[in-house]
């Protein structure tokens, strides 16, 4: 009994080993250096993933959509089914198209682009009025700013930007960069502080800020101060965006060494960065409904499907579901853990799955040799 009671005991240990998720440090925090590259515990699909049948209750990833991808971080569909796809490092949009969207194309490339750390080609969003304008918006850092441009594509090839919104600042770090559009064809757009933590309290700064405007650039009309595009402040690094179905805005944004959060974006409200990060007292500033620790986030992109909000974790390598109620949100859950890396966007696609993307090529992560990917998930009844 004694040798079988140590022998399990052997057995347990080398069981908690092969389950630890120890994070190799906070690339995503402010001022911190990348980590060492750590050898690959994933286990690379092969290039045809065989459907799989979702399992009950639980997410599960039925397919492949595309490989050998470079840091791709938006990601936004026609109304043809068609999905457009940037990559931040090389400033390409490529188009998935056939009935299962694996045909992979080059569509153009944004010239203006200067990659450098987080920045890049960023955030995608298709016009509410594609069927008659032709016109997909994108997110993009240049030598001098972050900002909004669009484009007329023909079904071949993406025509010359346009500057809608220019002059965010830009910076190695703390971009922003997602796009949303609402249901009266404004467009929310998400800024970082590019480091410079004091323009997050800077009213009169597009930097650490959710911004609001029409679809030619002009500050929407029921934006708290006239003239600017600000509709919400205090923000540190704003990478998801999403509505409920009550039409409320959702927002993913990064701590720097404690506290990463999901935050109910309102307007005119102040979010608190760099004076709170997670929760504070007093009403000065609008609190989280979820934080998570440093380790277990670092959350980037962000989906409303059958009831919960699905946030993407970098650092936490983990698929995060946290189910929405009429009063806030209720338990997170997280999925995936370490199984496929860094999250980084996160779409619902036409057919009700959820579209993600890795972001293991970005110069931070463990890339498996299928990296980068776009990963079809089957959702719960």
């Amino acid at each position: 009994m004694k040798a079988l009671s140590v022998l399990a005991l052997v057995i347990a240990l080398l069981l908690a080993a092969c389950s630890s998720d120890e994070p190799v440090g906070d690339p995503d925090a402010l001022g911190s250096a990348p980590s060492a590259p750590q050898p690959s515990t994933r286990t690379a699909e092969p290039q045809q993933t065989l459907e799989a049948s979702p399992s009950v209750g639980r997410p599960t990833v039925v397919r492949t959509v595309a490989s050998g991808l470079e840091a791709p971080w938006g990601l936004a569909f026609l109304p043809d089914g068609t999905a457009l796809v940037s990559e931040r490092d090389t400033a390409r949009i490529l188009a998935l198209e056939g009935p299962r969207n694996n045909r992979v194309r080059e569509v153009g490339t944004v010239d203006d682009a200067s990659p450098q750390g987080e920045a890049g080609l960023l955030g995608l969003a298709v016009s509410p009025s594609y069927d008659e304008d032709r016109l997909v918006y994108a997110y993009v850092s240049t030598a001098d700013d972050n900002r909004v441009v669009r484009m007329e594509y023909d079904g071949r090839r993406l025509g010359t930007p346009e500057p809608v919104l220019t002059g965010i600042p830009n910076g190695f770090t703390h971009d922003g960069g997602r796009l949303l559009f609402a249901d009266d064809a404004t467009l929310f757009v998400s800024t970082g502080e590019s480091g410079e933590p004091s323009l997050s309290q800077d009213a009169d700064s597009l930097g650490g800020k959710v911004l609001h405007i029409t679809t030619d650039g002009d500050p929407a009309p029921d934006n708290p101060r006239d003239g600017s595009p600000v509709w919400s402040m205090g923000h540190r690094n704003v990478q998801g965006l999403a509505f409920d179905d009550d039409g409320r805005l959702w927002a993913t944004e990064f701590g720097q060494n404690t506290w990463d959060e999901l935050n109910l974006v309102e307007k005119a409200r102040n979010y608190g960065w760099p004076l709170v990060e997670g929760r504070g007292e007093g009403d000065d500033y609008r609190n989280p409904h979820v934080t998570w620790r440093t380790t277990e986030a670092s959350p980037s992109g962000l989906a409303f499907a059958n009831g919960s909000l699905w946030a993407g974790a970098l650092r936490g390598e983990r698929l995060w579901e946290v189910p929405v109620t009429a009063d806030g949100t209720g338990k997170p859950t997280d999925w995936f853990v370490g199984s496929y890396g860094r999250v980084r966007t996160v779409v619902v696609a036409p057919n009700g799955n959820l579209w993600i993307t890795t972001s293991n090529r970005d110069g931070r992560g463990d890339p498996a040799p299928q990296d980068d990917r776009i990963l079809e998930v089957a959702l719960p009844d």
